[in-house]
């Protein structure tokens, strides 16, 4: 193996490991918040902080975009995906006003399942992280739509849908 291979195959896992402390993070706040404020108000207090950040992320990544570009910001969502998008696999769906994404495979999910959290745990961890994605796509002005893993969902992640606001 190349040392320009071998740096990237450590730098993908380091990237993998980064994304699995957020989640890890994420399962500690919403412990710790729960235990303070209760189950509804952790939950509550982590999406509006997450949603928050998406809105920021999106003011820099989408500004160039309009309401009626559902599709290129997909697009561009996409492009720079972690680690050309072997991080988040996804099925993509697209036509000329939307694009959709089906997640198979969510390193926040993945350690989730390894820290053996319960299945409404992890459902109500997933609605949190989803909060990134409402935050970053609804401040474009498109439509989104979003479903987050739940019990019976099967083993993939979210679904995401863009529609142009006019379509």
């Amino acid at each position: 193996m190349t040392e320009h291979a071998e740096r990237a195959e450590r730098l993908a896992l380091e990237l993998d490991s980064a994304f699995r402390n957020r989640a890890d993070l994420y399962r500690l706040m919403l412990e710790e918040l729960s235990a303070e404020l209760g189950e509804a108000k952790a939950e509550e207090v982590l999406v509006r902080a997450i949603e928050r950040r998406g809105r920021e992320v999106a003011e820099v990544a989408f500004a160039r975009f309009g309401p009626n570009d559902a599709r290129a910001i997909g697009e561009a969502f996409l492009a720079v995906s972690p680690d050309d998008g072997r991080m988040y696999p996804t099925d993509v769906e697209r036509s000329d006003s939307h694009i959709a994404f089906k997640v198979r495979r969510c390193p926040l999910k993945d350690a989730w399942l390894a820290a053996g959290v319960a299945e409404g745990t992890l459902a109500t961890l997933c609605r949190i992280a989803g909060a990134f994605d409402r935050g970053l796509f609804e401040a474009t002005g498109v439509r989104f739509d979003n479903v987050t893993w739940t019990p019976g969902h099967g083993t993939g992640c979210c679904h995401i849908c863009l529609t142009d606001r006019d379509a």
